[in-house]
């Protein structure tokens, strides 16, 4: 089995803090489950498992800073026989105090077993979610009876528990003993990532030859198709003009393939698919950039839904570490802030990034005749070791080209 490791979630990160397991050793994991919190100079993002397995140890205590690629926790497939992980000696960051001893007479509660150590014969199996929801309420898992497979407790198995076991607490508080680390302070939080982002982007000027080209986009029919569609929506379901321009944005970058992709090594690497990042502003300030994957493929009322889930975990502090890293072209809007126009940087190891500014009535001349239309105008940021204007200019035209049929976005 593969072992999890700190993985690198932008070009810029070289190193990031562990703050809380979310599974023990023993504990069965499948593909997408969340394992760990780890905290980057940018956020907090919630590490998922790519394998299936039992978590064989865990390596890596809370609260210790390593490098990217850092082994943190070994796997091992259901029924191998567990092995021993080699601590690693990271560079400590935060100083944890060690967790007073419990009374002799205290009941158990659910705490985090010691670092890389394996499993014991006679562990029960609890799935991580369970032993999570059985933290969050107090549950003793000792006191629980399992109805899962070969006996395994499930969150519906701790919940039922709830009513019969004495000294439960209410959700949300705290449970002593979890293992996890003080958060820092959003005042440091924001300090953090706007360090990050301005180390980002003086990379991105000092190495990226970069060149800026323009164009207003007559919006007229793409709006009216919008609001046609929207009349006949519930509003959980309603597009935003933004899913329209992200989706005629990745449907563009498919006609110019020199803005899709990185640029690594001195070699530029063409993705076959399109990872859109996008910019969004944080409430507290500051900005990030986490990605939609295969946006190219994805139908409008699917853009959107994933537009909003992102967008909602970015302002919660909650990004996953699928959100980050990956993309291969990000995508940034200054309208809503009242910008008519935004020129952006690229995000390295990017090649370009399409800005655009609001949404507004502009005098627009159609078939000779002056008038009000609603229009758009948007700019291409584009790398000169790939592309050129002459291309840079190809894709903006295609873009037009794309939000004048709404119907084929």
């Amino acid at each position: 089995m593969g072992d999890l490791r700190m993985p690198t979630l932008g070009a810029d990160m070289t190193a990031g803090t562990l703050l809380e397991w979310h599974v023990a050793p023993g504990d069965a994991v499948h593909r997408g489950d969340i394992v760990a919190t780890v905290d980057t100079d940018k956020a907090e993002i919630d590490i998922e498992t790519f394998d299936d397995g039992v978590v064989d140890a865990l390596v890596v205590e809370p609260g210790t800073r390593v490098p990217v690629g850092t082994v943190l926790a070994t796997l091992r497939a259901d029924g191998e026989v567990p092995r021993m992980a080699a601590p690693v000696a990271p560079e400590p960051a935060v100083a944890v105090p060690a967790p007073p001893p419990p009374a002799p007479s205290a009941a158990p509660v659910v705490s985090a077993p010691p670092v890389a150590a394996a499993a014991p014969a006679h562990r029960r199996r609890v799935s991580p979610l369970a032993r999570r929801v059985a933290a969050d309420l107090g549950v003793d898992l000792a006191a629980v009876t399992g109805t899962g497979p070969a006996g395994a407790i499930t969150r519906v198995d701790v919940e039922r528990a709830t009513t019969t076991v004495p000294g439960t607490t209410v959700p949300g508080t705290t449970v002593p003993g979890r293992a996890a680390v003080e958060r820092r302070s959003a005042d440091e939080r924001l300090a953090s990532l706007r360090a990050a982002v301005a180390a980002l982007m003086a990379r991105s000027k000092r190495e990226i030859p970069h060149y800026t080209v323009q164009r207003t986009i007559d919006l007229t029919a793409a709006l009216d198709w919008l609001d046609a569609y929207n009349a006949g929506q519930p509003p959980a379901r309603r597009l935003l003009p933004a899913a329209l321009l992200l989706r005629a944005v990745a449907l563009a970058a498919h006609d110019v393939p020199e803005v899709n992709g990185t640029y690594e090594d001195d070699t530029f690497h063409p993705a076959p698919d399109v990872t859109l990042g996008v910019a969004i502003s944080l409430r507290q300030g500051g900005v990030i950039a986490p990605a939609i994957p295969n946006a190219d493929a994805l139908a409008l009322p699917d853009l959107m839904s994933d537009l909003r889930e992102l967008t909602a975990r970015a302002r919660r502090g909650v990004l996953r570490g699928t959100d980050l890293g990956g993309a291969t072209l990000t995508v940034t809007s200054l309208g809503d802030q009242g910008a008519d126009l935004v020129c952006g940087v690229i995000f390295p190891p990017q090649v370009a990034l399409v800005g655009f500014g609001r949404i507004a009535e502009r005098p627009v001349a159609v078939n000779g005749m002056l008038g009000a239309r609603r229009t758009v105008i948007a700019t291409l940021a584009g790398d000169h070791r790939v592309s050129d204007g002459h291309r840079g200019s190809l894709l903006l035209a295609s873009l037009d080209h794309h939000l004048q049929e709404p119907d084929a976005l």
